[in-house]
């Protein structure tokens, strides 16, 4: 492979618009939810919600996140992480890994619930279920 495994996990990400992020109830049940992301050059997401949503009143007393990004001709990317609410001094960072990918995104940001976080990976695994025997690539941070 010629590429690092970092660099070819990010550039599928980068390929890929919606995601599915799974967040833990107080009372510890799983829920889930599509979301549109922007990714840095370091697997970290960033993500915008309004802070009625369930997932962010999830990530109020649990920070631990599992997402799955992509689907197209079986390849995935399951990343699980720790998600962190940006400060308004952040939203730089919003514009430039975020909004860049996904242009409507920003229509939100005059809501006034609007509210941003990024993940920070713990692992994250590549998976091309097309091929036999399927491609798979780890990383752990």
């Amino acid at each position: 492979m010629s590429m690092d495994k970092k660099s070819f996990i990010l550039d599928f990400i980068s390929q890929q618009s919606l995601a599915t992020v799974s967040t833990v109830t107080p009372d510890g049940k799983p829920e889930a939810a599509v979301i549109g992301f922007g990714q840095t050059k370091d697997l970290e997401i960033i993500f915008g919600t309004d802070n009625s949503t369930r997932k962010y009143q999830n990530l109020q007393t649990n920070p631990s996140v599992a997402l799955v990004i992509g689907w197209s001709k079986g390849q995935t990317v399951q990343l699980e992480g720790e998600a962190t609410e940006l400060a308004s001094g952040d939203l730089q960072l919003v514009k430039d890994n975020y909004w860049a990918k996904s242009p409507d995104a920003q229509k939100f940001h005059a809501n006034p619930g609007q509210r941003y976080f990024i993940v920070r990976p713990t692992w994250a695994r590549y998976t091309d279920l097309s091929q036999d025997p399927w491609k798979i690539i780890e990383l752990k941070f």
